[in-house]
């Protein structure tokens, strides 16, 4: 089934240059980028976003973090996007994620574990709308090509 899901590459993974690999495995994995903004996040519009965290012990270094630097916001689409995005992230926690996954390689630690992304069709349509507005995505099923440009 297509669907949409949201990811963001987290400051530390910008800062450290890796967006282009992370875009790349993306790629990979047959999911398609529909709609990408980099932007700096102000600490209200991060603590808009990870509201449901509010009041957690970890919620005002998360906000300070998430607002620390800029962020690549994606909205990606394919076959099972929510649960193919999920598996090449890997677990939150870094030291549990599996070889081979975005954050066993490059995620530090759980706090700063350099992406994140939906994980569920109820959650992805949320955090889409978020950070996008409806015309801002592009749907591949307009008609496309080279001459359109």
């Amino acid at each position: 089934m297509t669907q949409r899901t949201f990811a963001i590459i987290k400051p530390n993974a910008v800062r450290s240059a890796l967006v282009g690999e992370i875009l790349r495995r993306y790629e990979t994995a047959r999911l398609k980028i529909v709609g990408a903004k980099l932007l700096h996040a102000s600490s209200q519009k991060v603590a808009g976003f990870y509201a449901e965290h509010e009041g957690r012990p970890f919620f005002p270094g998360l906000v300070e973090f998430m607002s620390s630097g800029p962020i690549l916001v994606l909205a990606l689409e394919g076959e099972n996007a929510i649960a193919d995005v999920r598996a090449l992230n890997g677990a939150t926690d870094p030291a549990k994620a599996a070889p081979g996954t975005i954050r066993h390689a490059f995620g530090p630690t759980m706090g700063s574990n350099v992406v994140h992304s939906s994980d569920s069709p109820e959650s992805a349509a949320r955090e889409i709308s978020y950070w996008f507005s409806a015309d801002e995505l592009f749907s591949y099923e307009q008609k496309s090509s080279v001459a359109d440009v």
